[in-house]
């Protein structure tokens, strides 16, 4: 965990990289007793900033899961929002779409050249991976790696800091998941398999070696 988190917040910065939490689960990430967690869950609830849902799994009684409201995903910056969406929309109304689509690329270009000053064509697929999501972390995605059991890799970013703007206009999306590609290599498949634009708490990307199958 980020040492830098607020005692107070914790239970929010787990719920925001790990997704929901059983009042337990939550108990045992914070290292506190159950009762200790529900007190700062009921604080956050009664503040807006998370929500509880009662789920049955099989036998027993229902389960309470601890997730995250709009205004507790409100509380990680969208990096100048309101200034970005004036911008676009400036943009769009004054200049066309197709400006806008030139400059969303431009900006994808500058920023694969920017990786490729800290990601070689010739690194391992998992050095890349990791020097992805390191630079990725360092632009504000909350962003790690994990390598499965087949031998693929996970790139998570648990947070968008452009989400306002990418909701606007999803050219951003495509751009990154093309620079992505780009700056992995021709050997390698990456396919985005969670998106916080759909609904998904996060955005996440399969990267698969080709040179495997």
């Amino acid at each position: 965990m980020n040492n830098n988190v607020p005692e107070n917040e914790r239970a929010i910065w787990i719920l925001k990289n790990e997704g929901e939490k059983t009042l337990k689960e939550l108990a045992q990430s914070l290292g506190v007793t159950t009762e200790g967690a529900r007190f700062q869950l009921l604080k956050l609830s009664n503040d807006g900033y998370v929500k509880s849902e009662s789920r049955a799994l099989g036998r027993g009684r229902p389960q309470q899961f601890w997730s995250l409201t709009k205004k507790g995903h409100g509380k990680f910056p969208d990096s100048h929002s309101e200034l970005t969406l004036r911008l676009i929309n400036t943009i769009k109304e004054n200049l066309g779409e197709e400006t806008l689509s030139q400059l969303i690329s431009s900006t994808g270009e500058d920023n694969l050249r920017n990786y490729r000053k800290t990601i070689v064509e010739t690194d391992p697929l998992e050095s890349k991976v990791k020097k992805l999501a390191e630079l990725r972390e360092k632009e504000g995605y909350m962003a790690h790696y994990e390598q499965n059991q087949d031998g693929d890799y996970l790139l998570i970013e648990n947070h968008c800091p452009i989400c306002a703007a990418a909701t606007l206009c999803q050219g951003f999306c495509a751009t990154e998941l093309n620079t992505f590609q780009s700056v992995l290599g021709p050997n390698v498949k990456v396919e985005r398999i969670d998106h916080i634009l759909a609904g998904a708490r996060r955005c996440a990307y399969l990267i698969q070696d080709k040179t495997k199958s």
